[in-house]
C-alpha cells in the first residue's frame, strides 16, 4: 500500500491504494444448495438492493459459487452485531474440497457441516431449497437471475438475485411490512472490523417510519 500528500493547500485528502474496499457493508450469511442436499453458509460482504432485487459479490474459488450455478436458490440471511462470533467462526472455513490453492494459502480449511462449527441452527425455507439461519434477525429467501463474471475481475461473479420471501423476526416489525429501523441493526463489515450501527442522527423524507 502507498500513500501520497496532497499537492494543493485546498485538499486535505491523501491519495491511497487499499488492499480492500469494504467501506462499510452488511455481512450476509448466504445459504446455498450443496450437490447432496445439505446447505452450505458462506460469509458475504458485498451486496446490495435495488427494490426486489440483490446484487451480490461473490468470490469464484468457493463454494457458494459453485452451489448457485447448479441451483440458482439461496437465502440472503442477515445477523446482528451480536452474532460477530458465530460469523467470524465461518470467516476460514470453505465447502469446496480440496481447497483451493488460493485459499488454503491464505489458510482456510475444508468444513462440510457450517452449522455444526457456527453454533447455528438450520430452519426450513418457504420459497427455495437452502435453509434459513434460524438466528438471523432477517432472512431474504431469494432464486438467482443472473450469474456473470466481469472481464476485469475474473476471480469473482456478480449475482443478480430476486427475493422471493421475506421473514423478519416479530420485534422487528412495526404493523404489517415495516421493519423498525430503531430496533434493526445489522452487523457491519468496515474495512475487516466487525461494527454495529450507532445512535440514529435522523432520516431521510422518504422514510415511512
Amino acid at each position: 500500500m502507498y500513500f501520497s500528500k496532497a499537492t494543493t493547500p485546498s485538499d486535505d485528502t491523501l491519495l491511497i491504494q487499499p488492499k480492500i474496499l469494504y467501506y462499510g457493508t452488511p455481512v450476509v450469511l448466504l445459504t446455498t444448495l450443496n450437490e447432496d442436499g445439505s446447505t452450505n453458509i458462506s460469509p458475504i460482504s458485498s451486496s446490495w438492493a435495488l427494490g426486489e432485487h440483490l446484487v451480490l459479490g461473490i468470490g469464484l474459488g468457493g463454494k457458494a459459487a459453485e452451489n448457485l450455478q447448479r441451483c440458482p436458490e439461496c437465502v440472503i440471511n442477515l445477523p446482528d452485531p451480536s452474532m460477530w462470533e458465530q460469523v467470524e467462526r465461518l470467516a476460514s472455513t470453505t465447502g469446496q474440497t480440496p481447497v483451493p490453492s488460493e485459499k488454503a494459502a491464505q489458510g482456510f480449511v475444508y468444513q462440510k457441516d457450517k452449522f455444526a462449527i457456527s453454533g447455528l441452527t438450520p430452519h426450513p425455507s418457504q420459497q427455495v431449497q437452502p435453509v434459513r439461519i434460524r438466528e438471523c434477525p432477517l432472512q431474504i429467501e431469494a432464486v438467482v437471475e443472473d450469474f456473470r463474471v466481469p472481464d476485469s475481475a475474473p476471480f469473482f461473479a456478480i449475482v443478480q438475485t430476486r427475493a422471493v420471501a421475506v421473514h423478519a423476526r416479530q420485534d422487528l416489525v412495526i404493523g404489517d411490512h415495516h421493519i423498525d429501523p430503531r430496533q434493526w441493526s445489522p452487523l457491519i463489515y468496515n474495512f475487516r472490523h466487525y461494527f454495529g450501527l450507532g445512535e440514529p442522527i435522523g432520516k431521510t423524507f422518504r422514510a415511512e417510519v
